[in-house]
């Protein structure tokens, strides 16, 4: 499906690659509905971008996903696309913090079960559309884990694998599943960590070609040589992403 003039939902949109990706899809004559949790970013961007739709939700807390939900349904009928981007990451060794136990529930909750809960929830009104689409952003961390951040690594490899299974279910209908892979990108959430990043810009234009050209899986830049390390010598491929 061709990205254009259509109304998308992006979540996590207002830095790293959901703002690329916001830049990119405005500049196309798409109609935006940009969710974040960041006040003072989503006005700053408002100046910019008069036309699109910003809504403050903390994915992190259930209630507000589910006014998110009710907001989208009732407000924007015609979404086709969701871009599920929104994620954090905290860098840990589990048993070592009192504060741990928050912090997995929140990494599982915007990784993992807000993704999960917005599929669930919109695929009828996607449906409906005469062409839509559902992208979810996943990390080549779901390959292999890193060992500072295992319980991001796990909610990338499930929502990895729930995407599989997701295209699965909706195969033969318009609802074009796509799973986009991403390598170590440029952005406030690995500030200070790892050399040789990709550009959140690059980002956004690998995943629009990827997704025009109706690819079930996006690998995004130095994915695609991890994924044939990852095939001919797996231990390899985890050595690799070990220590990030």
């Amino acid at each position: 499906m061709k990205l254009i003039n259509k109304t998308i939902l992006i979540t996590g949109g207002t830095s790293g690659v959901g703002l690329a990706l916001l830049h990119s899809l405005h500049g196309r004559g798409n109609r935006l509905v940009v969710v974040g949790r960041n006040e003072k970013r989503m006005a700053e961007l408002r100046d910019g971008y008069p036309d699109v739709v910003f809504l403050m939700y903390n994915l992190a807390v259930p209630s507000e996903v589910a006014d998110l939900i009710q907001t989208i349904q009732q407000r924007f009928p015609d979404c086709s696309v969701l871009i599920n981007n929104a994620g954090v990451q905290f860098n840990y060794l589990l048993g070592d913090d009192a504060s741990g136990q928050s912090r997995v529930g929140s990494e599982i909750q915007v990784n993992l079960t807000a993704a999960i809960q917005l599929c669930d929830a919109l695929i009828p009104q996607l449906r409906q559309q005469s062409e839509a689409a559902i992208v979810n952003i996943t990390s080549g961390l779901g390959i292999s884990p890193k060992r500072s951040a295992p319980v991001y690594s796990a909610t990338k490899a499930g929502l990895q694998v729930f995407t599989k299974a997701l295209r699965y279910q909706l195969e033969g209908s318009v609802v074009q599943v796509v799973d986009v892979v991403l390598p170590l990108v440029d952005t406030p959430m690995t500030a200070g960590r790892g050399k040789g990043k990709m550009s959140p810009e690059q980002v956004a234009d690998e995943l629009i070609q990827g997704v025009e050209r109706g690819r079930s899986v996006v690998n995004v830049g130095k994915v695609k040589l991890f994924r044939m390390i990852h095939r001919l010598a797996p231990g390899i491929a985890d050595r690799l992403l070990k220590h990030g």
